[in-house]
């Protein structure tokens, strides 16, 4: 297996090659597009790549940090919010500035749309040798989503072929099971570093990945920090299920029942944690066919005309088939102040979908407290479908600290005795002066990614910093009265 490059080498390959492509397109519409979009576009297909081959490392986490051009703002994603992208990448989809694209091609006889898939599988090759190879399902995603762009060029009428550049070139092959390198000689310095095994046929489907068991999953559930209530009630709600399914295996009578939840509590306590959890145990005892969870807010079902609103909302529930649909925020869509408002056509497909499917469909709504409360009793056909409630409590301060320890361990920090003893310190004296802004577990995770900052400044003076201190927090890194007087 090759080495993988180095985040910073990562960067600068993508920031070159990126840039060297924009720097070619003579099309202003183009280019401003490119410049635009192209970037969030890069890192969603990253997500896919690393989907395809499952597994993820807090290197990932760096390379995807990587993934920006000059003057587009830096990501600063943490180790769960990527396993959260990746669990949740929808699928490849043509992006906007590829028809800009295809649309300048046809008008000037240029083939920039064309360079773009070369420059484009260069790219993505370049994220799946984050282990140091590519394998034989990144490859074949790579080669679907390459595919893709050339079709649309094809079928567009532009001038050229697809790209000479072969994904297989670049798999690791595998000779009495160790890999080796299989690139032409002459490519090595400027290929994405890999090394890789014998490719699948362009558009081969990924080989499917075994399926977490039921024990698997009760066992993530139990080692989230805090939310023993919520545990237990998920764990009722599961026995429940499992001995609803064995009665009607058996011919027994079964009463009606609704699945459906609401989650209520204040921000960052676990709410979209759970859920996700719950619609893999919810397939995994064969409720739901795939178990997927498609996560959206108001934004994401709600369209700004009319007849819109209902298409969007439409899309959301088609993707959550066989899953569960996780509305954050949902009371967002009960506007009791304005009787038009579209986030009510939003609920009533909702409702509808609710019935049409409800052997393979749960909707999950989730808020504050009071304002669940509201959003519920707004509509009667929400008050029948949702009589499920789980209540998330706030962190405590020592479960503020484990959170935080779990965020150090992750992402490879470590903190001494008294530094930890000190951030236990901060942290209760953070729930003991919490008011209606608190954002527990969010509240963490600014506090980490603070200390990274300060962390990094005082590293990068040192004049030969060892492992040891790269990997080190100190009491001044995590510096949370500074943090809380920028927060107020």
């Amino acid at each position: 297996m090759s080495q993988p490059m180095t985040p910073a080498a990562v960067h600068k390959q993508y920031d070159e090659g990126m840039t060297a492509f924009r720097r070619q397109l003579n099309d202003g519409g183009a280019r401003v597009a490119f410049a635009r979009e192209s970037d969030a576009f890069m890192r969603e297909c990253a997500c896919g790549v690393w989907r395809a081959d499952q597994g993820l490392t807090p290197l990932h986490v760096e390379y995807y940090n990587a993934i920006y051009t000059k003057g587009s703002p830096v990501p600063t994603v943490l180790y769960w919010e990527l396993g959260s992208n990746i669990q949740n990448y929808p699928g490849f989809v043509l992006p906007n500035f590829f028809r800009r694209l295809v649309q300048a091609d046809l008008e000037n006889g240029t083939r920039s749309s064309r360079r773009f898939v070369d420059t484009f599988t260069l790219m993505l090759l370049l994220f799946a040798a984050v282990d140091g190879k590519v394998s034989e399902a990144e490859a074949g995603f790579v080669n679907s989503c390459a595919d893709s762009l050339s079709r649309f060029c094809d079928q567009a009428g532009v001038e050229g072929g697809k790209t000479p550049l072969d994904v297989n070139d670049f798999v690791a092959r595998k000779t009495d099971g160790e890999p080796i390198r299989t690139g032409r000689p002459e490519d090595e310095a400027s290929s994405p570093s890999p090394a890789p095994a014998s490719g699948p046929e362009a558009g081969d489907e990924p080989a499917p990945q075994p399926e977490e068991t039921l024990e698997e999953l009760l066992a993530q559930l139990d080692e989230l920090c805090g939310l023993e209530k919520v545990k237990k009630d998920v764990k009722s709600l599961i026995n429940l299920v499992k001995v609803r399914k064995m009665r009607q295996e058996h011919d027994l009578p079964v009463p009606p029942m609704s699945l459906h939840l609401v989650f209520m509590g204040n921000p960052g306590t676990g709410k979209t944690t759970v859920a996700r959890l719950l619609a893999k145990l919810y397939h995994a005892i064969g409720v739901l066919s795939k178990g997927q969870l498609i996560e959206v807010d108001r934004s994401g079902l709600v369209a700004g005309f009319v007849g819109q609103t209902a298409l969007k909302t439409q899309e959301a529930v088609n993707k959550a088939l066989g899953g569960v649909l996780f509305i954050d925020e949902a009371y967002a869509l009960a506007n009791q102040e304005n009787a038009n408002d579209f986030g009510r056509e939003a609920i009533e497909v909702i409702l509808k979908a609710m019935e049409d499917h409800r052997d393979d469909l749960i909707v999950i709504v989730a808020g504050y407290t009071d304002l669940m409360g509201n959003f519920i009793h707004s509509n009667p056909g929400l008050e029948s479908r949702f009589n499920k409630y789980f209540y998330f409590q706030d962190y405590d301060g020592p479960q503020l600290a484990e959170i935080f320890r779990s965020m150090c361990k992750k992402n490879g920090y470590t903190m001494d005795e008294a530094t930890d003893r000190a951030a236990a310190e901060a942290f209760q004296v953070m729930y003991d002066r919490r008011d209606e802004n608190f954002g527990n577990a969010r509240d963490v995770r600014n506090v980490f990614e603070n200390a990274i900052a300060r962390q990094a400044d005082r590293v990068a003076a040192m004049e030969d910093p060892g492992k040891d201190d790269l990997m080190a927090f100190t009491i001044a890194d995590l510096d949370l009265e500074a943090d809380e007087k920028a927060e107020g």
